[in-house]
């Protein structure tokens, strides 16, 4: 979890409870004003998500098969 994410999920948990839905309200209607449909990605995200591209062209993966499962 990113420091400030940390920091907000303190500043909530120190609310009242009753306080604390107000918080998550909010909280959610700005994340769904920034991505209404869960579908943007976090720089950290975009970077993983580059790495996998390149890591499968290069082909350095392991196909489940080759996996001992037991």
């Amino acid at each position: 979890m990113a420091p400030i994410a940390q920091q907000v999920a303190h500043m909530v948990e120190m609310l009242p409870e009753e306080d604390q839905a107000l918080a998550f309200a909010m909280v959610q209607k700005l994340v769904l004003a920034w991505d209404p449909d869960y579908t943007k990605a976090t720089p950290e995200e975009d970077a993983a998500m580059d790495q996998a591209v390149k890591e499968l062209a290069a082909g350095d993966y392991i196909l489940d098969n080759e996996i001992n499962w037991n």
